[in-house]
Formats: C-alpha cells, structure tokens, sequence
C-alpha cells in the first residue's frame, strides 16, 4: 500500500513541505491540463458567437430581464453557461466577452451562486435536503444578489456600450487579441491550480482543517449553523462541494451531524462555498476579492435564517 505523506515518520517540516509540493505540482498539471480543455474551446466558441453577431442576436431577447439588474443581455449566456459546466468554463466566457469590471463582477458573482447544478445538487440532495428547492434558492438568489449589488456597487452600467465591440476590426484582429488574452488565462490558470493544490496539501498535512474547527464553532452562532456542522462547513469552504462531497456525505452517514443540521448547512453552502479557490480564479479578470466574498456570505446567512424561521413555523 503506498504510504501518504501523514503516514512519514521522522522528517522535518521543510521535508513534508517539499513533500506536499511534490506531490500536488503534477496533479495540478493534470488538473490544469484538463480545464484548459475546457477553457479554451468554450473561449474561442464564444469570441466566433460575438465576432459574427450571434452574442448580439441572443442579447435583444434577453437584455430586457437583464437590464433590470443592470447588466447587459449576453450575461445570460455566462448564467446558462455556469449553471451546466462549473467556474472556469465561466471564467472561459468572461474571458472572451471582456465585459467591463463592475458589470464582470456582478456577473461572475451571480455565477458563484448558481453553478454546477448537476453536481453539487446531488451533493446537496444527498446530505439531507431537496434538489428542487437547492436550486429554486440559487437561482432566486442569485438574481437578488445581481439586483442588490447594481443598486451598491460604485460606478455605472455599460448596458449601451457592450453591442458589437468587434465590428469595426477585422477578423485577424480580433483572433490576434482573443490569443493574447487566453495566453494570459492559461498561465494565471496553471500558476493557481498548482497553488490552490499545494495549499489543499498542506491543510490535510499539518491538520490545519481540524485546528481551525474550534474557533469558527462561535461564527457558527451568526451564520445561525449548529456547532456540529462546523468542520463540513470548512471543507465546503476550502475544497467546495465537488471535491469536499465525501466528507460532508460522510458526516451525516456517521450521524456526526443529523439531516436536519446538514440541511441548514446546504441553506448556507449552496450560496457560499469555496471561498479559497473560486474567487482566486477570478483573479485573473481583475476582480475584487472584497465583492467577490461577502455578498455570497451574507445572501447565506440571510437564507439560513429564513430556513430557520419558516421551521419553527411549521413546528406549531
């Protein structure tokens, strides 16, 4: 049986550093290699639907709903695309429509909201709650998020100025740009994966995860979660609710905490989960951590406690 590095004995810290790197850098490349995939094609696809009208066609039919958040119509596109794929096929989208940074940022935040349903609705469904109303609250919630954040955030809309950015150059032109913008995405995308990795390595390593349990059980109070979903609450958080499913499925199976709790958690993960690795990742758009964060934690918060009120309703 191959031995992991938590089974080592007798190695410094540096050496179970040097380990944890060794032992993420070529899984991060397989990763990365297999998003670029992904991210790429998805990206050039696009740049062809916007170059030849197709992203202005699908714009005049849904720009009215739209535009009543602010943004333009082509983000549905980046929606529909976030709902069936995952962040980095979003992260392929944006890329290519290079929308300007506050409307980017709403968007890209209503994507961390509603994203991989197929998956993470399983998740969801599997620890105790209801697939339908897992996303009938992300999609709601979603659109709150985008509504509110258009009424806050500094700066204006540019629903005028995005129509067909690419008429007047070129096809030349525009393929010259689209290569030098996804050549960008594809080094910052290699360089975070790796890091993201690493990072997750050294969590698992050095039992960072289960050391920080402790001191988040009084957060728990305020996020109006019970003690006992605090660790699940952490793996969703720093690994997201794909890779950190088995542990939260895991949790419930061995009665660690019961359906009842792990569905106030989903109330609260569904709408804010991987808060290490997905907003990183629209680093590379040039988006603020800030926005990108506290939105989701609070749009969370709010329906937690609105799960919490509408049982205590139905308990009389």
């Amino acid at each position: 049986m191959k031995k992991t590095i938590a089974n080592q004995k007798n190695i410094s810290n540096t050496q179970r550093l040097a380990n944890c790197i060794k032992e993420a850098v070529p899984q991060g490349i397989k990763t990365a290699i297999w998003l670029l995939k992904i991210t790429i094609p998805v990206s050039f696809a696009v740049m062809l639907l916007d170059y030849f009208g197709g992203l202005e066609f699908i714009a005049q039919y849904t720009s009215p709903i739209f535009k009543l958040i602010g943004l333009p119509g082509v983000a549905a596109i980046v929606i529909i695309t976030s709902i069936f794929t995952n962040i980095y096929s979003v992260i392929a989208v944006l890329t290519a429509l290079a929308l300007p940074v506050r409307d980017g940022t709403i968007i890209a935040i209503m994507c961390l909201v509603s994203h991989g349903f197929i998956i993470e609705t399983a998740v969801l469904k599997k620890t105790g709650s209801s697939a339908f109303r897992m996303i009938l609250l992300r999609l709601i919630s979603s659109f709150l998020v985008g509504w509110g954040l258009n009424l806050i955030m500094p700066g204006d809309s540019s629903i005028s100025e995005f129509a067909a950015a690419n008429k007047q150059l070129i096809f030349s032109d525009v393929l010259i740009d689209w290569f030098f913008l996804i050549s960008k995405t594809v080094l910052k995308i290699l360089i975070l994966v790796n890091l993201l990795l690493i990072l997750q390595k050294i969590l698992e390593e050095f039992k960072i995860i289960k050391w920080l349990e402790k001191p988040l059980k009084p957060l728990m109070i305020i996020f109006g979660l019970p003690k006992q979903t605090s660790f699940s609450w952490i793996v969703a958080n720093t690994l997201g609710l794909a890779y950190g499913s088995a542990v939260m499925i895991n949790q419930v199976k061995e009665g660690k905490m019961t359906k009842k709790q792990a569905d106030l958690l989903n109330h609260h993960i569904a709408l804010s989960h991987s808060q290490l690795e997905d907003p990183l990742l629209f680093l590379t758009l040039g988006y603020s951590l800030f926005w990108l964060i506290i939105p989701r934690v609070i749009i969370a918060i709010i329906a937690v406690w609105i799960r919490k009120i509408e049982i205590h309703l139905r308990s009389f």
